[in-house]
């Protein structure tokens, strides 16, 4: 994520990275292991199914899980760390994940041949964080209730808001960079990676700062303040937007990057017209965007309070993604508005019938099962989800997103057999 409202970023060192002989030795074995995987020839097979979904011209639906309750997964030490150093840490972490995540529930899932080394920059982020109370049902859990203290309260404190300074950290950059290419030489290549796809969304940052139902009471009682707190934002998205271009930041997302709150961005529509690959811009790559909290308010005010404003965010980017948890399906005709429009949520929340009716010719619906399955595990009632949407999309172009998955209860293999029976439902005939 490249904003987090809940703390104040932190500044990356810029210290050299020295590990022990057997953090490299670690790390090598799981490089190994990567590089076995990213050698199949399946993940080419995959990207074109991949890509012909985004073009509008699926040969079958996709399947692909995030949002993992990583806590819960570790089964036979397969995820326990072996370094100690922080930034070997953070890196034996995402070579881990891959592997288990490519060994228990692959689905359609694509491996690299070879790994990121994400660019470094520190940004000084909106200038105002979430002040909360939280109760915790799960002390190792990341997701958890919040109580939003209220920070926006009067027009002025709109100025709180403040547009993000992006610095590149080159130092920082190479150290890793060069940490990466000695420890992994002759096993896997090494490749420097940017911002890729950016996760916008404005309302989801108000609202913590503003408070649900205040922000909720004030699209009627002070729309004013509410247009101007949200230009502050997409103002602020803007900018940031602009210096990464400026700088030369940002790196391709049609490929195994997600997408908006679905899955992969690949498709042959993408990098635009003119593309430089010594410099990538936003018309190169996915736009997103997604207003959570409207879900109950009306198409009217949707377009009002949120993707009017958008369009100027949505418009610089060569595709688009939009929704999250909200429901869409009764808001096609405002959502037929965003000219480059390609994908779009299809959540729990939605009327079946309603979305494929409404916006299946048109988008690449990426629908949302339920995680709620997982808490008793009820196999017959996963695979009914999974078969009654299919049924009521043929002739649609879809992806079936597992996420926002909160607890398996400790059971992994619950995930597992979800993605065993996903698989069987979208090969079947």
């Amino acid at each position: 994520m490249l904003h987090d409202p809940s703390h104040i970023p932190q500044i990356p060192m810029e210290k050299e990275i020295v590990l022990t002989s057997n953090e490299k030795s670690v790390l090598q074995r799981l490089g190994n292991k990567i590089a076995e995987i990213g050698s199949l020839p399946i993940h080419k097979e995959k990207a074109l199914l991949w890509g012909k979904m985004n073009d509008l011209k699926q040969e079958r639906p996709l399947v692909w899980i995030n949002e993992i309750p990583w806590h819960e997964m570790n089964v036979n030490d397969e995820l326990t760390l072996r370094t100690s150093h922080p930034w070997a840490r953070e890196l034996e972490t995402n070579l881990r994940r891959t592997i288990y995540q490519w060994e228990h529930m692959p689905c359609d899932m694509i491996v690299n041949d070879y790994l990121d080394c994400p660019i470094v920059y520190k940004t000084t982020d909106f200038g105002i964080v979430e002040d909360v109370d939280t109760v915790h049902t799960d002390k190792n859990n990341e997701i958890y209730s919040r109580h939003f203290k209220v920070q926006i309260k009067d027009p002025e404190d709109i100025e709180k808001i403040k547009n993000p300074k992006i610095t590149y950290m080159a130092k920082a950059t190479q150290t890793s960079f060069e940490a990466m290419q000695d420890i992994f030489s002759g096993i896997i290549t090494v490749k420097k990676v940017g911002q890729t796809h950016i996760w916008y969304t404005p309302w989801d940052f108000l609202i913590r700062w503003w408070g649900i139902e205040e922000a909720m009471m004030d699209l009627c009682l002070r729309p004013d303040m509410v247009h101007a707190a949200y230009e502050k934002m997409v103002d602020a998205w803007m900018d940031e937007l602009d210096q990464f271009d400026g700088q030369n930041l940002l790196s391709l997302d049609c490929n195994n990057t997600r997408i908006g709150s679905g899955g992969y961005g690949y498709t042959s529509q993408l990098p635009g017209k003119g593309f430089n690959p010594d410099h990538v811009r936003p018309i190169d790559m996915w736009g997103c965007s997604n207003a959570q909290i409207l879900t109950s308010v009306s198409p009217e005010m949707h377009w009002e309070f949120a993707i009017e404003h958008d369009l100027r965010w949505l418009k610089r980017f060569g595709l688009t993604y939009y929704g999250c948890c909200e429901p869409l399906d009764t808001k096609s005709d405002i959502l037929a508005r965003i000219p480059n429009l390609r994908k779009v949520s299809a959540s729990g929340w939605v009327d079946v019938e309603k979305a494929v009716r409404n916006l299946g010719d048109k988008y690449v619906l990426s629908r949302k099962p339920s995680p709620a399955v997982f808490v008793s595990w009820e196999a017959e009632e996963a695979r009914r989800q999974l078969v009654v949407f299919k049924e009521a999309a043929k002739g649609c172009n879809f992806e079936f997103i597992m996420k926002d998955i909160s607890t398996v209860n400790y059971k992994p293999q619950r995930l597992w057999e979800w993605a065993d029976i996903a698989m069987k439902v979208v090969e079947e005939g």
